[in-house]
């Protein structure tokens, strides 16, 4: 029987409340890539790297926490999370995080650490294997190439 290529491995990205508005809020925070632009480009590059990509937004927590537990059922190799503003105040997200041996990869577009005071603080970091921002879109396929190292 003939060598089978492997199965993909699954990298679940996780966007969070109003990232749903990218391309239209902030333009000069955010960038002019709507979340669309950005699957489509994560698809292309996850087609490259033999990774299959599973991407969601949801602007409610709860949906979050569910997707993170379902990444850690289905054994995806990664989870790539944006949250959002929740990145700075849902402890729910950073136990969902905790509870799974998924590793997950925080993503932002702008750096929080050159913003608000209020964004300094992320519960996401607390629990994430690492953290990649202030890329613009660039940051999700930084972290799309972090997940896929993680096979090595």
């Amino acid at each position: 029987m003939p060598d089978q290529p492997p199965e993909p491995c699954l990298v679940m990205v996780l966007n969070g409340p109003n990232l749903n508005l990218l391309g239209l809020r902030e333009p000069h925070i955010y960038g002019h890539m709507t979340l669309d632009d950005i699957a489509a480009s994560l698809e292309e590059q996850a087609q490259r790297l033999g990774i299959e990509v599973d991407i969601r937004q949801s602007n409610h927590e709860g949906h979050l926490v569910d997707w993170l537990q379902e990444a850690g059922a289905r054994g995806a190799l990664a989870v790539l999370l944006n949250a959002g503003a929740l990145t700075h105040t849902s402890i729910a997200i950073h136990d969902a995080i905790k509870g799974i041996t998924v590793p997950v990869i925080e993503v932002h577009l702008s750096n929080p650490h050159a913003r608000e005071e209020f964004r300094h603080v992320s519960f996401v970091a607390r629990a994430a294997k690492g953290s990649i921002s202030g890329f613009g879109a660039q940051s999700y396929a930084l972290a799309l190439d972090a997940a896929a190292a993680l096979r090595q």
